[in-house]
């Protein structure tokens, strides 16, 4: 390759753009690779690739590359992910590191093939060029998309054809001030403003559930003129009369009546946080205009001294902060689950609807984040300010959060805190929804959030550290398993699977194998299947079962045998983790809550893996996931084992799915960890 002149690439699209130019011409072209040090036309292996840069909305300057030529039109739904083409944040990216994430492709597999010499060296140099200029332009936003395709590499990249969109910077919103999310976190005082004092309104509720979470009523205030106390709680008449600042007000009135009452919050400045419960307000064709002009008024706010007021919201469900001793949900406690309480809480719970993160914490009471948070429509804290916040804090070790869509800009921060997370050690899990077009339609409904390509989304979030989920199960999934694995030791990928169900050691055997992600089946020491011999042996079962990995020990072995073998498993070396299936139905396994048939051979004999487990986990550095794979006469156990923090999916596919996920996910946070 020639020589590289960044300044010239960049100079020939500053020229391009300052003279009102949309596209470059042939000549501009010329001069753009010219200083990329590209030549165009020339001769190389004849496998063509497509490599681009793209300004996308909501994560700046993209780099991506994959199939080019003829090959591309027909690669749209027809490749395993991440085989068709790649994306990754020019920010959080160079010329290696994206070739390691090309060499999945299968444009990579074919180059190589066709290649007398290892392609290597001179894509990571395309690669860093294209990197380094989509940097240099990434603050002034002139660039819109830049594609070249077909690409033949050989002794030195050939650009078939060039293509250079320009584009109008966006505007910006001025920065929010983040140190406030504390006020919003661990209110020291908190006022509402809403609360109807006859009825039982969504104001009215979210009263009940603070005093009911046991924030001390002294420190509440509602704002209604004329009453001078609702439920014991002092009234005033308006946010004029507060003596003194509030860290947090809940504004739980009509949407009409939203707009003046901002106007009075930023013109008072008596609050630090506001929390704006309303909808309607930029979800639907009427509300958007009005909406996005009270989002301006929030913005100009935040050129005000001390940064002005932080807003969450609208159409938000409220906060629940352990840590801050108070709940502002609008849901009535006793739809809620109420589960054993964790020890420490180290966990943060983000989502964009509140619907979301009642029917996760409904389904898995043992998630108990310390904080959950929904977002709404972002009228000015985003995604990417939370994630901010929180990826900061050092008491967390998982951060879940469930995404609709960003603001302009924001997935750039989201993406930038996600990587501050992981290099500090913690665990991201992200779920996003809007992946059809019939699904965006509905994300634009429900929050007013543009959903943007979930392809490029999944990429470029996972290449920033996080773990991402593509349906609502998978990521209860991920989210729990980093719960539970956070502390284990991540030293390989190898997998011992045990089960006395046939079916269930093949079915860990056969999920073993994600799109993305792959664990293998370990191979047992001579000394693990010697001692697993001698435990079949003392348990009568060595006629009936052959050692092998996963291994079938019959319906016949009892807990005991179950947790034995796991442990002979876990303590080889050339195993790293091993997934256990319980059996809960097998006639010697005490797995009933109370057994009729056999009274005291249930889930409450010492003997049990309710009482045995714990300590089995506790004492082993390396991941063990047991399954219990049965209907609701098996709750009891499963929920007993997971109060004393043992990982147990109730069946194999999904705990062996998402161990193979958590260990891909381990291993790529290391690699940045390193890198970084």
């Amino acid at each position: 390759m020639t020589n590289f002149r960044v300044a010239d690439a960049v100079a020939a699209i500053g020229r391009a753009a300052a003279a009102g130019r949309t596209e470059l011409d042939a000549a501009e072209i010329g001069l753009l690779l010219d200083g990329l040090g590209l030549a165009q036309g020339e001769a190389g292996a004849a496998v063509d690739i497509r490599v681009g840069l793209t300004n996308t909305r909501e994560f700046g300057m993209v780099i991506s590359a994959g199939v080019g030529g003829a090959d591309f039109a027909l690669a749209d739904g027809h490749f395993r992910k991440d085989s068709a083409i790649v994306h990754a944040s020019t920010e959080l990216t160079d010329g290696a590191d994206f070739l390691a994430r090309f060499s999945r492709t299968f444009a990579y597999r074919r180059l190589a093939a066709a290649s007398r010499v290892s392609p290597d060296p001179v894509l990571a140099l395309l690669f860093g060029r294209l990197v380094a200029l989509g940097n240099a332009l990434a603050a002034d936003q002139v660039l819109a998309e830049l594609v070249l395709d077909p690409v033949r590499i050989g002794d030195k990249p050939a650009v078939g054809a060039a293509r250079c969109r320009l584009g109008q910077p966006a505007p910006k919103r001025l920065p929010r001030p983040i140190a406030k999310i504390d006020k919003l976190i661990h209110p020291g005082r908190i006022g509402i403003i809403g609360v109807s004092a006859t009825g039982m309104n969504f104001g009215r509720i979210i009263l009940k559930n603070l005093m009911g979470s046991g924030y001390p009523k002294d420190q509440l205030l509602v704002i209604k003129p004329g009453e001078t106390e609702i439920d014991g709680i002092a009234c005033i008449d308006s946010l004029a009369a507060l003596p003194d600042k509030l860290d947090l007000l809940i504004v739980a009135v009509a949407a009409g009546a939203v707009y003046d009452l901002v106007d009075e919050i930023i013109a008072t400045d008596m609050v630090h946080s506001v929390m704006l419960i309303p909808g309607s307000l930029g979800e639907t064709q009427a509300s958007r205009e009005p909406a996005a002009a009270l989002a301006a008024k929030i913005n100009a706010a935040h050129g005000n001294p001390g940064g002005g007021p932080i807003f969450l919201g609208a159409n938000c469900l409220g906060v629940v902060s352990h840590a801050g001793g108070y709940d502002s949900w609008f849901i009535p406690l006793e739809r809620l689950p109420k589960p054993a309480k964790k020890p420490q809480r180290n966990s943060v719970l983000l989502s964009q609807s509140g619907a979301f993160m009642i029917t996760r914490l409904s389904r898995n009471p043992w998630l108990d984040p310390a904080t959950m948070l929904a977002l709404g429509n972002q009228t000015d804290l985003t995604h990417g300010d939370m994630l901010t916040y929180f990826a900061a804090r050092p008491e967390l070790e998982t951060i879940g959060i469930y995404v609709e869509g960003f603001k302009d800009g924001d997935g750039l921060d989201f993406i930038r805190a996600v990587r501050a997370a992981v290099t500090s050690g913690k665990q991201v899990v992200v779920y996003k929804s809007g992946r059809t077009e019939a699904g965006a339609k509905g994300v634009m409904g429900h929050t007013a959030s543009v959903a943007g390509d979930p392809v490029l989304f999944e990429q470029v979030v996972r290449h920033a550290g996080a773990m991402v989920a593509c349906d609502p199960d998978l990521f209860d999934d991920l989210f729990y398993v980093a719960g539970c694995l956070h502390h284990k030791d991540i030293c390989g990928n190898r997998v011992g699977g045990i089960s006395g169900a046939g079916f269930e050691a093949v079915g860990i055997a056969d999920s073993m194998v994600t799109e993305t992600a792959s664990l293998q089946a370990g191979q047992l020491a001579p000394a693990t299947m010697a001692q697993v011999q001698d435990i079949l042996v003392t348990k009568k079962l060595d006629a009936l079962v052959e050692i092998r990995n996963p291994i079938d020990i019959n319906p016949g072995a009892d807990d005991e045998a179950h947790l034995a073998i796991a442990e002979a498993f876990l303590a080889d070396d050339g195993i790293d983790a091993v997934v256990l299936g319980m059996d809960p139905t097998a006639p010697s396994v005490m797995a009933l809550e109370d057994s009729k048939l056999r009274p005291g051979i249930d889930i409450n004999n010492p003997k049990s893996s309710v009482a045995l487990m714990p300590a089995v986990v506790a004492r082993n550095a390396k991941p063990l996931i047991g399954i219990i794979d049965g209907g609701p006469l098996y709750d009891a156990m499963a929920g007993r084992l997971m109060d004393q923090g043992v990982c147990i999916f109730r069946n194999c596919s999904r705990g062996t799915r998402a161990l193979a996920l958590y260990v891909e996910a381990r291993f790529a946070a290391d690699a940045i960890k390193a890198r970084d």
